[in-house]
């Protein structure tokens, strides 16, 4: 039996299938140079969110976790009848997300909230949104994915899907810290 190493596999992936649109790689490579880069969704995560957008066609969508508007776009993009709420409590990162959602013609149809994701999840179902969110992404802080989770199980539809980043750490990076708390 043959192993392959994990970059292997990850550099045969990246080569092979992702195929990002250039203002998508332009955000990229200007989140690259953001102190805090390493927040940004890797290549094949961000196809494998391209992929679910497309095969779930939201109409509503919400957003947790902004940082410099990838996903936020990519739903935008990819689904070009969605409405997506995007939650962040950053005023600063969100506008460059703002700047490429206006490039992509998308702005329109992102209402950005900026404040704790918890308050706006609550007051979302306070407003009589429950049940009517279509897809869901979460990619905040980790601390506070399960009262995210709890919220958006509220707010999605019968048949919704929740995609939450950062999974995959509980089975490649066991001692990261964020990996035991979403591993719980």
């Amino acid at each position: 039996m043959t192993t392959v190493p994990y970059d292997t596999i990850l550099e045969r992936i990246r080569e092979r299938y992702v195929r990002e649109p250039e203002l998508v790689q332009r955000l990229r490579a200007e989140t690259a140079s953001h102190p805090n880069s390493g927040m940004l969704l890797d290549p094949e995560c961000g196809a494998l969110l391209r992929t679910l957008v497309r095969a779930v066609n939201p109409k509503k969508s919400l957003d947790i976790g902004v940082f410099t508007g990838f996903s936020s776009l990519t739903v935008a993009i990819e689904a070009p009848d969605a409405r997506v709420i995007a939650l962040d409590v950053d005023a600063e990162t969100t506008q460059i997300a703002r700047r490429y959602w206006e490039d992509a013609g998308v702005a329109d149809r992102i209402d950005l909230r900026i404040g704790p994701a918890a308050e706006s999840l609550d007051a979302l179902i306070a407003g009589g949104e429950a049940g009517t969110f279509d897809f869901a992404f979460i990619d905040a802080d980790k601390p506070g994915y399960p009262a995210y989770v709890a919220r958006v199980i509220e707010l999605l539809r019968p048949g919704g899907m929740m995609l939450l980043d950062n999974m995959r750490w509980s089975v490649f990076e066991e001692s990261h810290d964020d990996a035991a708390m979403l591993d719980q």
